[in-house]
């Protein structure tokens, strides 16, 4: 058992990603587009990599094309950068292990959502580095195709005009934790093609989504808008033809829990610790990922509360038995992976309010560039708790620098930092703000 009482919030609030926006750098992605930055010493050895390249194909006419950086019109070897994000130029088919390996035909070997997951999140933990021409220790070259390949355990490196034909289509409404988002533009492989892991909704509302992903500068976990943060319209969802399921159409747990029921103390309001992380796990699994905006976390909260009870009125339960408080019964049903799922698309319990407010509206309607009511409300709120020096004028329905500003403040109050502390409002800001 660990000890109660985290220094570090026990969520993840929304991380948006950012890109140099000095001169030099503006300047040199005008100039060398499939580069990120001039003169910073990551773009220099990208160009430096692309020059020794493009010398090695001047010299053999017979290098495979994957070898090469990318010609114009080739569409073997595309580069495909994903529009207002992070470019994500990719390599095209190759075997394990790059030119050397052997290849290998068209197969679907079985695997598990869990093992697919399980193994998006070893690239992500070993910050994997975004490369188009190199490969990873397990054979999987290091871009985003190559990236997706690795988590379905295909037999060789596909691309994004390739990997269509390992799954079969379905509708956002369907999609689960190991299925795919992707976008392949055939007329110009180089104007957005990408493709992205998808590891469950963020929430109830269905417009975010936690996003497995290799792109510059290495491999990542964010909350993402559905289906991406450009080109969203053209992106379609797939999911693996070898894909097993367990019961009732579910997998076992990523992370298998050994472990008998510790107890009901360690579960509900003021509860912190590890029991509380592993049950959000196993929930998660088993159909409630849309139920967490972040996390899970060793911090109990409504969120545990209310995925809790979807899984108990998915197996019938009903009254005391569904009051989204774990017991021993519960808690062996997840722990084994039997029982019934949740039930895919079903929206669950309303979000909570806070003292008469609405509940939190969702991360989109923060986004830069929204506009509506609860910009405003939130505004207020922040100008009531004591954190609008920052709005000249205002608070109004435009989100701005001086909302931003004033959130980071507010997160940083409560003794937050990095990522948890973006200015940014996520659901625990939110609770904690109108509280």
């Amino acid at each position: 058992m660990e000890t109660p009482g985290f220094d570090e919030p026990a969520f993840e609030e929304f991380d948006p990603a950012s890109d140099c926006d000095c001169p030099g750098c503006v300047h040199w992605r005008r100039v060398l587009p499939h580069s990120r930055t001039g003169r910073h010493p990551a773009a220099h050895r990208a160009v430096v990599l692309a020059a020794t390249a493009t010398a090695a194909v001047a010299v053999t006419q017979a290098a495979p094309a994957f070898a090469a950086p990318h010609a114009p019109g080739h569409p073997d070897r595309p580069t495909v950068p994903a529009g207002d994000e992070p470019d994500t130029p990719q390599g095209g088919k190759a075997p394990l292990h790059g030119p050397g390996g052997k290849p290998a035909g068209i197969q679907t070997p079985a695997t598990t959502r869990a093992a697919i997951i399980k193994r998006a999140k070893t690239w992500v933990a070993a910050q994997v580095p975004y490369s188009m021409t190199e490969y990873w220790s397990d054979g999987y070259r290091q871009d985003c195709s190559g990236f997706v390949s690795m988590a379905w355990s295909l037999p060789g490196n596909e691309w994004t005009g390739s990997l269509d034909q390992y799954g079969v289509r379905i509708a956002k409404d369907d999609l689960q934790p190991g299925d795919i988002l992707l976008f392949h533009n055939p007329a110009d492989p180089e104007k957005g093609s990408h493709v992205v892991l998808f590891g469950g909704w963020t929430d109830y509302t269905h417009t975010y989504y936690i996003a497995y992903e290799e792109t510059r500068p290495r491999a990542r976990k964010q909350a993402t808008p559905y289906a991406y943060w450009s080109n969203s319209a053209r992106y379609t969802a797939y999911r693996y033809k070898g894909l097993v399921a367990g019961a009732a159409g579910g997998d076992k747990p990523a992370e298998p829990l050994d472990v008998p029921f510790p107890g009901a103390a360690y579960f509900g309001p003021g509860a912190n610790n590890k029991y509380v992380t592993q049950l959000g796990r196993m929930l998660v699994e088993r159909g409630a990922a849309r139920f967490y905006a972040s996390g899970p976390g060793p911090r109990w909260t409504d969120t545990d509360r209310r995925a809790t009870q979807a899984f108990q009125q998915a197996q019938g339960w009903t009254g005391r038995d569904a009051d989204g408080l774990p017991g021993a019964q519960t808690w062996a049903l997840l722990v084994t992976g039997k029982g019934n799922d949740i039930r895919t698309g079903a929206a669950g319990p309303p979000a909570p309010s806070s003292h008469g407010v609405p509940g939190y509206p969702g991360r989109a309607a923060f986004r830069p560039g929204a506009n509506n009511k609860d910009v405003t409300l939130l505004g207020r709120q922040l100008v009531k708790k004591g954190f609008g020096k920052y709005y000249t004028t205002g608070p109004g329905p435009r989100w701005g620098e001086a909302d931003r500003r004033a959130v980071e403040a507010f997160q940083r109050a409560q003794g937050w930092r990095g990522g948890a502390a973006d200015g940014y409002p996520g659901p625990e800001t939110w609770r904690r703000l109108f509280k």
